[in-house]
């Protein structure tokens, strides 16, 4: 898996380092079960404040079958990996209107990596629990030699949901919303994605673009625009 503090690509049986420049908004383009090779690969920027305090990924001293950054405000994370094929990402979800919640969103990922329960079994307990956080996206799961297996949660959407093997494009809404980084980044992605060997340079590159889309394309969420 390939991640640094903010931004990561990963294909499912390696681990290296990179970096990425440029933080629009959250996104994450994740291919399961669709590469002969590799059933996870996942690419994701995360939007964040450049000066809150952050980690580096890496194995955690304290708990190191985790792979991941580290805030190091709440002790969250954004997106990780474990040794067991334990693995979760969270996007924030736009909604200005909304209280702020009094939970860091990053625990809901670290708490499902350090976990025993079933991702299914975990997000049933999240739900219970979802107003407690600012909106956000869950990605979850885990792949072994017995499972494998991905699911979705968004504290906006209507629960808990086991996804097919496929291509998925995430950003600041509901899952798949055709936002126009979602929907053009996922279709590179998918190009990227479809050969014999993944480049994970290009999937850096892809997260790198700072192209913008036309202003009668931009969705309207009350808050700076999502290109």
């Amino acid at each position: 898996m390939t991640f640094n503090s903010s931004n990561g690509v990963g294909c499912a049986d390696h681990i290296t380092i990179g970096r990425v420049n440029f933080l629009g908004m959250c996104v994450i383009y994740l291919a399961f079960e669709y590469h002969p090779r590799y059933p996870l690969i996942l690419a994701a920027n995360r939007d964040e404040y450049y000066d809150r305090p952050t980690a580096p990924a890496g194995k955690w001293e304290d708990e190191p079958e985790i792979y991941a950054g580290r805030d190091l405000i709440s002790g969250g994370t954004w997106l990780g990996v474990t040794t067991s094929g334990r693995f979760a990402a969270v996007t924030n979800f736009r909604d200005p209107l909304a209280p702020t919640g009094s939970h860091s969103r990053g625990t809901l990922v670290a708490d499902f990596l350090r976990s025993d329960q079933s991702p299914a079994d975990y997000l049933e307990k999240v739900l219970e629990k979802a107003d407690s956080f600012s909106g956000f996206n869950l990605f979850i799961g885990r792949i072994d030699a017995n499972v494998r297996e991905l699911f979705y949660l968004s504290s906006r959407g209507d629960g808990v949901t086991q996804l097919a093997s496929g291509i998925y494009g995430l950003s600041n809404n509901l899952l798949d919303v055709p936002w126009p980084k979602v929907t053009n980044g996922k279709a590179r992605f998918e190009k990227i994605v479809s050969g014999d060997n993944v480049d994970s340079e290009r999937l850096f590159t892809l997260l790198s673009d700072e192209a913008t889309a036309p202003e009668w394309e931009l969705p309207h969420t009350g808050i700076s625009p999502a290109r």
